[in-house]
């Protein structure tokens, strides 16, 4: 995944390619770049590393110019380092490209491009293609816009690309397939970007482009035609986005201000659904597909990462109350395993960005065999959204971080609304439970508020295991996905190993691990499976483990077996991790503040994978 930015007009382009790279480079930090066209000709200046040293770079350069294009990138193909950053040219230095996704067959097409003497500067199939549009622009001496239609036809992959030529300052082409790409639309100027976060501070009118679209600007006036030469209509959109919500807000990092976000967003994805007085619970996105939920054989949930472990959590709580198989699978593994899918399956892909490529890819394949996909994503205007064939919106607001926070507890809201609604609907819980949980619901945003208030308590823990080297998660029943995550959160983070398991599971292996170093966090609160958590707490504390347990307020029992205790109020046991996820959430963040990590944009990592 990587970070596009282009602006033609009549402003100076460079500032808000700058600061639009500087918004996206949650979606990748390896390298960056900007090219510009002035009366000196086309120029490219990149660099290795942050939007920062790129800002460096360019302290001394002539950066005068209304039109450019941007990228900060994620390394796929080629070694992060300058000649592989974005962007690059084309062999006669005449156009110039930025791109995300990945070319399958780009090796084919430099193979054939080297047989006609082009000789190449990177190791990326970005620049393949480049010199590959040149090329056809060359051979059949046709426009820019013909030629990058045409080599478009012969391109197997997914892409997002914005070029540049230096025979017009009025001019750029834009093309998406499987990868997102939105165009802001001022008053005789244009933006482009991976997403909106670049473009609300100028407009909030948008196109998205969608998948086999190319966008071409010129003179001031905007065209999207199709791969088949085809018109299309613009369709302009405004953006709901508001410019405080992409900004720090006072915190040191966005990864605690989401943290801290989360009793707005949890309320958000209930709002205008959720009516406890009335007995009201309504999800727009299930009107007219509730009866084929409601008829279905299984369920199958499909995502990757925090998204797998939000469905883990929602496998749990359909199967309580709607009765109702149901299968949790990485959607990275999905197709390859050739799937036994079926008509009545429904199939429930989670999705923070809407674009994670492996999902995509497990929602195509589960609607070429008849089943019914239904989206629940966070982006409006996403590609999982365009694809599915009903959803529902998160709502939880941009989110920077890399490591995701509320969109897990806004994906689990959500997903707990739509098995509620189905229970009900099939009759499989009574009208009293109903009505209970409804009302616990919208208690759960006030109590992560009261579970955030112990943040400095938190810390005081965070900082007495700044020195491990591992940790180990456990949980039971609903709390497993939690203690999954809470791992996970660690790892993304502050890079010391950590791992998750069921509680019952330690006997079967972990416990060999357990010594007086090793730090092991239970998700012990009071629950059907509570007595048995103690159980194991006492198995740990017997071969010294360090145990940091997370128990529900007036729980007088396991506070006395264990070492460190972080107090969460009490609610329905469905509901559970919605609360016992956030002390996890502060734990990783501090111990990664800590150890000195970047906390926003951990190594290696993008916010979302949008290729293979």
């Amino acid at each position: 995944m990587c970070g596009i930015v282009a602006y033609v007009g009549h402003r100076e382009a460079c500032p808000i390619i700058i600061k639009g790279l500087k918004r996206l480079e949650y979606r990748g930090y390896d390298s960056a770049g900007v090219a510009l066209l002035n009366g000196e000709g086309l120029k490219i200046y990149k660099k290795k590393g942050k939007v920062a040293a790129l800002e460096d770079e360019l302290k001394t350069k002539d950066l005068h110019a209304t039109v450019g294009i941007g990228h900060t990138r994620w390394a796929t193909h080629g070694e992060p380092n300058d000649a592989n950053a974005h962007p690059h040219y084309s062999y006669h230095k005449k156009l110039a490209i930025i791109y995300n996704g990945i070319i399958e067959n780009y090796a084919t097409i430099k193979q054939n491009l080297l047989k006609k003497g082009y000789e190449f500067r990177s190791e990326t199939g970005s620049e393949v293609l480049i010199h590959f549009i040149e090329d056809i622009q060359q051979e059949v001496n046709c426009s820019l816009e013909e030629a990058v239609r045409l080599a478009l036809q012969e391109v197997v992959g997914a892409y997002a690309i914005v070029i540049i030529s230096e025979d017009d300052p009025t001019q750029l082409i834009a093309a998406r397939k499987s990868s997102p790409l939105v165009i802001g639309v001022g008053e005789d100027e244009f933006f482009f970007a991976s997403d909106a976060t670049p473009i609300i501070e100028f407009t909030k009118d948008v196109v998205y482009l969608d998948d086999n679209q190319i966008a071409l600007v010129r003179n001031g006036e905007l065209k999207i035609v199709n791969l088949e030469n085809e018109r299309q209509a613009p369709y302009v959109q405004k953006l709901e986005m508001e410019l405080e919500a992409i900004e720090k807000g006072g915190y040191d990092h966005f990864m605690l201000k989401e943290i801290f976000e989360q009793p707005r967003s949890i309320a958000d994805s209930m709002r205008g659904r959720v009516n406890s007085e009335e007995g009201i619970l309504q999800l727009g996105g299930l009107r007219g597909y509730m009866d084929k939920l409601a008829e279905a054989k299984r369920i199958i949930i499909v995502g990757c990462g925090t998204s797998w472990h939000a469905g883990l959590v929602a496998e749990y709580i359909f199967e309580e109350l709607a009765r109702i198989p149901v299968e949790v699978e990485y959607a990275s593994e999905f197709r390859y395993r050739n799937p036994i899918i079926r008509e009545k399956d429904f199939v429930i892909a989670i999705s923070q960005s809407g674009e994670t490529a492996d999902t995509l890819a497990a929602i195509q394949l589960a609607k070429s065999k008849g089943a019914t996909i239904f989206g629940v994503c966070n982006v409006v205007g996403s590609s999982i959204v365009r694809e599915t064939h009903a959803g529902a919106h998160t709502h939880a607001g941009p989110e920077i971080g890399v490591a995701s926070t509320k969109a897990f507890t806004a994906q689990v809201t959500v997903l707990t609304q739509i098995a509620i609604s189905l229970a009900k609907k099939r009759g499989t819980i009574s009208e009293e439970l109903y009505r209970q949980l409804l009302i616990e619901l919208e208690n759960i945003p006030r109590k992560v508020g009261q579970v955030l208030k112990a943040a400095d308590k938190v810390k005081e823990i965070a900082l007495i295991f700044t020195y491990a080297r591992n940790f180990i998660y456990l949980g039971r029943g609903l709390n497993f996905p939690v203690a999954l995550e809470g791992a996970l959160k660690l790892k993304e983070i502050s890079y010391i190993h950590a791992e998750g398991y069921p509680a019952a599971e330690m006997k079967h292996g972990p416990i060999a691990l357990i010594d007086e170093d090793m730090p092991v966090v239970f998700i012990a609160t009071k629950d059907s499976s509570y007595e048995k958590v103690v159980s194991n707490i006492q198995e740990v504390k017997a071969r010294k483990g360090r145990v940091i347990a997370i128990v529900t307020e007036g729980d007088i029992h396991i506070p006395t077996l264990v070492d460190f205790v972080i107090k969460i109020p009490k609610t329905h046991e469905i509901l559970m991790p919605l609360l016992s996820s956030i002390p996890l959430q502060l734990l990783s963040y501090y111990i990664a503040v800590m150890r000195g990590r970047n906390v926003d944009q951990p190594r290696n990592l993008a916010k979302s994978v949008t290729v293979e």
